[in-house]
């Protein structure tokens, strides 16, 4: 296929021959065989060169199709292999997303471009839920009160607490600090029951001993959450990444975090990786890039 397509294109034998990296003696054989096997000519001797005719044209179109979806075939192939190419999907809380997984994906593709990546943003009940599936080569999640060491190898990741956004024009933007007595009226958002971030936020009032307030929009989009603070005096909670993506250059956003008395952990997110499938190349250079900034942190 290879010398079909070089005669084709260069109209000349030792040019066909030395682009396959062969003999012209060699290729003159191998287009003789083929000929004789074909029971047809393929390519007319003229004096300036080779012609195909319109069989040879048929096999030369042809050939420089099949050539080049082998050369493509083994440049994938050699891509998966090594890392290089490949698909990853990969899943992580919104804080593992910022602060670890996306630089580590920004990393990858800056030495590994071809490889295609998916990444989910989600609650880690879905994110497990995906893990178990196989939906995911990976994730960063919270693993509440469920036993996973049997079934995934989990490597902490990071500790986070909880904050309380709100715009900056709001009454008690500038209060100094503030106990979760003092914000119980106040509209809240924050996600639904079941979340860690909500869980830490019931224990916190818990233990101020008073109840969570009353008004409150449950939601766990960042999306959401920053229209909310655009348009009311709502209290959000969120995260230190989110703080982060939100009041650093280039957004600078007109918001503030409200000085708690009190701070409000929330439990830590691990990278989990499953024990019984194998990664590809290219999820296990992620997986690598991913340890490595957990443990330059």
């Amino acid at each position: 296929m290879r010398l079909l397509t070089a005669i084709a294109r260069h109209g000349k034998l030792r040019l066909a021959a030395d682009a396959c990296g062969m003999t012209t003696p060699a290729a003159s054989r191998m287009l003789a065989d083929m000929e004789a096997q074909l029971e047809t000519e393929l390519f007319e001797r003229k004096p300036k060169g080779m012609v195909p005719t319109p069989a040879g044209e048929v096999l030369a179109r042809h050939a420089r199709k099949l050539v080049h979806d082998v050369d493509k075939m083994a440049e994938e192939f050699a891509a998966q292999l090594d890392g290089q190419g490949g698909s990853v999907r990969v899943g992580a809380v919104t804080g593992g997303a910022l602060a670890i997984l996306i630089p580590a994906l920004l990393d990858l593709k800056r030495v590994a471009p071809k490889v295609d990546v998916s990444l989910d943003v989600s609650s880690s009940s879905q994110l497990m839920l995906g893990l178990e599936r196989g939906q995911y080569d990976f994730t960063l999640s919270r693993v509440g009160s469920h036993d996973y060491s049997r079934d995934f190898d989990i490597l902490p990741a990071k500790t986070e607490s909880i904050l309380l956004m709100v715009r900056r024009s709001h009454p008690l933007a500038d209060a100094g600090p503030v106990s979760l007595a003092d914000l119980q009226d106040a509209l809240w958002t924050m996600q639904d029951r079941g979340a860690p971030i909500r869980h830490a936020l019931e224990i916190a009032f818990h233990e101020e001993g008073i109840d969570l307030p009353q008004s409150m929009i449950k939601t766990a989009s960042v999306v959401a959450i920053m229209a909310l603070l655009r348009d009311s005096d709502v209290i959000a909670v969120i995260t230190q990444e989110v703080a982060d993506l939100l009041l650093s250059p280039p957004y600078c956003a007109d918001l503030t975090l409200l000085e708690t008395v009190r701070p409000i952990a929330i439990e830590p997110y691990y990278v989990l990786c499953p024990r019984d499938r194998l990664i590809s190349p290219a999820a296990a250079r992620l997986l690598d890039l991913v340890k490595g900034r957990i443990s330059g942190a």
